[in-house]
C-alpha cells in the first residue's frame, strides 16, 4: 500500500501545503518582483549611461571635426605664408641680381670709356711723336722749329677742344 511513489507524492503535497501555509509563494513572488525591479533599474541606468556615452561621443566627434577644420586652416595659412615668403625672396633676389648686373654694366662702361680715353691719349701722343720725328727730319733750321712748334700747338689745342 505505501510504496515509494506514494510516499514521495504525499511528501510533495505536504511540502506544497506548508509552502502555501507559511506564504512562501508570496515571498518567492516578492523576491522575483524585487529582482525584476532591480534588473529594470539596472537596464534604465544602462540606457542612461548609453545615452550619456552617445552624447559624449557626438560631442567628441564634433570637437574632432572642429579641430580638423582648424588644423586644415592652419596648414592652408602656412602654405599661403610660405608661398608669400618665397615670392618675396624671389622678388628680392631678382632685384639684387638686377642691381648687381647694373653695377657690373656701369663698371664695364666706365672701364671701356677709360680704355678708349687711354687709347686716344696714347694714339695722340704717338702721332705727336711721329709727326715731330718726321718734321724734324724734313724741316731743319728756323723754319723747321717754327713749323714743329705750330703743329704741336695745333694738336694740343685740337685735343683740348674734343675733350671739352
Amino acid at each position: 500500500m505505501f510504496d515509494a511513489e506514494f510516499v514521495v507524492a504525499i511528501g510533495f503535497a505536504l511540502f506544497i501545503w506548508l509552502m502555501i501555509r507559511f506564504g512562501a509563494h508570496k515571498k518567492v513572488a516578492s523576491a522575483l518582483d524585487d529582482r525584476s525591479s532591480r534588473i529594470e533599474a539596472e537596464l534604465a541606468e544602462a540606457a542612461r549611461l548609453r545615452a550619456e556615452a552617445e552624447a559624449l561621443l557626438a560631442s567628441y566627434e564634433r570637437r574632432r571635426g572642429e579641430v580638423e577644420a582648424e588644423a586644415e586652416a592652419i596648414v592652408a595659412q602656412a602654405h599661403e605664408e610660405a608661398s608669400r615668403i618665397a615670392e618675396e625672396a624671389r622678388a628680392r633676389m631678382m632685384e639684387f641680381i638686377q642691381r648687381r648686373t647694373k653695377q657690373a654694366e656701369d663698371k664695364i662702361a666706365l672701364a671701356e670709356a677709360q680704355a678708349a680715353a687711354d687709347v686716344r691719349a696714347a694714339a695722340a701722343e704717338a702721332a705727336v711723336k711721329a709727326a715731330e720725328a718726321i718734321l724734324r727730319g724734313e724741316a731743319r733750321g728756323e723754319f723747321g722749329n717754327e713749323l714743329i712748334a705750330r703743329g704741336i700747338a695745333d694738336l694740343k689745342s685740337g685735343f683740348g677742344q674734343k675733350a671739352a
